[in-house]
């Protein structure tokens, strides 16, 4: 424990956050994307599915890797064909949370079987499950930025069907609003965010970039742009802020971005309960006063018909 707590330094802070400044630039930008995407999966209760997402999006920066090829573009690859045909086998019997379950563990598997046939450097497999957003260049975070914000443009031009179909898709379908074509959107749209926000915390923590955040803030409100303001905020103080923090000492970045996220779903959640008590006894308040100004005017006749008499 001594040791651990003696990683920790702010020595050349500065000069070390120059070396990272592309990094925290990607992590902010990412963390805004992965709030407005996570509302979206949050509404349409596909968390599930972004961690399938994430293994076959593993899988395919495991093999890119094995090949000498580009990690981001295998592992995108990977991630958007794997959520279209979630997508499509979908559409029928709406079972997405089944389908991404059946191809999780083939992901997975492949990944696994990818890495140990790759002779390389070990951190590069590492950084596969927990991110290396430390080493992007200059050419990487150009491609993520500029997919990020393809990405959050794109949910904002369908902002108001896609919203209308995320919380009542039947509704809007009876609506004349194409359902099965936002939804088809939505995934592929779904396989790019998890696929760049595995370069920043790994496969096995894409959850703490794209669901946390929004679960967070859908506690505190249900209004649903007050809810992606919140979402985003929270994605990015998420991402930047576990950069920051990991410049003090030796842990890797996943573990800081991970551990801000839940605080701040903790907090959001005792201040949506807190909030719950305080209406519920407001309720019970005005429910007291109803019932005791109608005990009043039904003893007022009497009083009045005695005062004539």
């Amino acid at each position: 424990m001594d040791q651990f707590l003696s990683s920790f330094t702010v020595e050349d802070y500065w000069r070390l956050f120059d070396l990272v400044r592309n990094s925290v630039i990607t992590a902010g930008v990412l963390g805004l994307m992965g709030g407005l995407v996570g509302v979206f999966i949050m509404l349409r209760r596909t968390a599930l599915v972004v961690h399938g997402i994430a293994e076959v999006s593993f899988a395919g920066a495991a093999l890119a890797l094995l090949l000498g090829l580009d990690v981001v573009a295998g592992s995108a690859v990977g991630a958007v064909v794997l959520a279209l045909l979630i997508g499509g086998l979908s559409l029928k019997d709406k079972d997405t949370s089944g389908v991404a379950g059946v191809l999780m563990p083939f992901g997975l598997g492949l990944g696994i079987l990818f890495l140990s046939l790759y002779d390389g450097r070990s951190s590069n497999k590492f950084g596969l499950l927990t991110g290396q957003i430390v080493g992007v260049d200059d050419v990487q975070t150009q491609t993520l930025v500029t997919g990020a914000v393809l990405i959050m443009a794109v949910l904002v031009l369908v902002w108001r069907p896609m919203l209308f179909a995320s919380v009542d898709p039947q509704l809007a379908r009876a609506r004349g609003v194409p359902v099965n074509a936002l939804s088809l959107l939505f995934m592929g749209l779904l396989g790019g965010a998890v696929a760049m926000s595995v370069q920043v915390v790994g496969a096995l923590l894409v959850l703490s970039l794209l669901v946390v955040p929004a679960a967070a803030a859908l506690k505190v409100t249900a209004r649903p742009v007050l809810a992606v303001g919140l979402s985003m905020l929270f994605g990015l103080i998420s991402a930047v802020g576990g950069i920051m923090l990991a410049l003090t000492g030796e842990v890797p970045i996943s573990p800081y971005i991970t551990t801000i996220a839940f605080m701040i779903y903790l907090v959001c959640l005792a201040a949506g309960r807190g909030r719950g008590r305080r209406r519920r006894r407001q309720a019970a308040q005005m429910l007291d006063g109803d019932r005791m100004s109608g005990s009043g005017a039904a003893g007022a006749p009497p009083a009045a018909a005695s005062s004539r008499g």
